[in-house]
């Protein structure tokens, strides 16, 4: 590049001090200047004039040199930019260069590393929930599955069946959930049964709540709508079960009211709670108390994707407020 600018540069210059030659001395030679050009420093001019060139010739070089050395800084700020931006560096200095063209190179590899980064983070983020979402219900099926191995009472086998095939439907709405959250960021919300969704928790959860010697009451308003897909309405839910069953202690109660045009469900059992120094951060997701952390910030994402939020009302004992839209359709 640097060569391309100087001989470019050089051929410019050389092009214009030979047609300013040529006419200067087409001139003296004619006898078109003054008289004391004419005879022996008739040659005055073209010299001077060819001086003139050579010192032209040598400004243009310099002058190509250095605008070639600040090109090829740029380029090569450009180039450390395109290497940090491959490293993870989303946020760069940005390059400032005065040429437009390099400023909007620049700016297009800044975009396009940014984006690469959020859908990697997507992509991370939907493992991880996926990973925490289907890890407990599995647990539950294998649990309702080892249940019906055992006994051969045909009306328990039927029965369990018909459970155990349900919590697999769900599962594989679960996963079509996530991948739609994560492919479209969209979620839309129609009306959905509290009553039929934490019927259908209860079932799924009263073996894992019989293995511990623990139960899950549920209380309140009856017939109740609410704004919120079924699959998120149990992912959060099920959510706060598991926490409950892994951390809690008790009779868990779940409890549903109206307040105005919202709906409220408690979630609550008689454990020692959310540490104070814990409970201002139980919701995010880089939280650690013993796997509940990715949970619960999942759980509150949801939430807030379905219009509602999710919050912490007490932390000892512990109370878990969920606030949706009630819907009349």
């Amino acid at each position: 590049m640097r060569r391309t600018v100087v001989a470019v540069a050089l051929q410019a210059a050389a092009v214009t001090a030979l047609l300013l030659g040529v006419c200067v001395t087409v001139l003296v030679v004619q006898g078109y200047l003054p008289g004391a050009l004419v005879g022996s420093a008739r040659w005055v001019v073209p010299l001077t004039f060819l001086g003139a060139v050579v010192v032209g010739v040598a400004v243009s070089l310099w002058l190509a040199d250095r605008s070639a050395a600040r090109l090829l800084g740029l380029v090569g700020a450009l180039r450390d930019h395109a290497e940090r931006l491959a490293a993870g560096d989303t946020r760069p200095v940005p390059l400032s260069s005065g040429i437009d063209e390099l400023d909007r190179l620049d700016a297009a590899l800044v975009r396009g590393a940014q984006q690469g980064a959020k859908r990697l983070a997507s992509e991370r983020d939907f493992a991880a929930d996926a990973s925490h979402q289907l890890r407990t219900p599995l647990t539950a099926l294998l649990m309702r599955l080892e249940e019906i191995s055992m006994t051969e009472d045909l009306e328990v086998v039927a029965e369990e069946s018909a459970i155990a095939i349900g919590q697999v439907e769900r599962l594989s709405k679960v996963v079509d959930d996530l991948m739609s959250r994560t492919r479209s960021g969209v979620d839309s919300n129609p009306s959905v049964s509290l009553d039929s969704v934490l019927a259908s928790l209860q079932r799924e959860w009263q073996p894992a709540f019989e293995s511990a010697r623990r139960s899950v009451h549920v209380s309140g308003e009856r017939g109740v709508v609410v704004r919120a897909t079924p699959v998120a309405l149990g992912q959060i839910l099920t959510t706060l079960l598991e926490n409950s069953l892994a951390h809690g202690r008790g009779t868990v109660e779940v409890n549903a009211r109206r307040a105005g045009p919202s709906v409220v469900i408690e979630v609550s059992d008689a454990g020692d709670g959310v540490p104070a120094t814990l409970a201002p951060h139980i919701f995010e997701r880089s939280v650690s108390s013993s796997g509940s952390g990715l949970g619960l910030s999942l759980a509150r994402d949801l939430a807030e994707a379905a219009g509602g939020r999710l919050e912490l009302a007490r932390s000892a004992p512990p109370v878990f407020a969920l606030f949706l839209s009630a819907s009349e359709d």
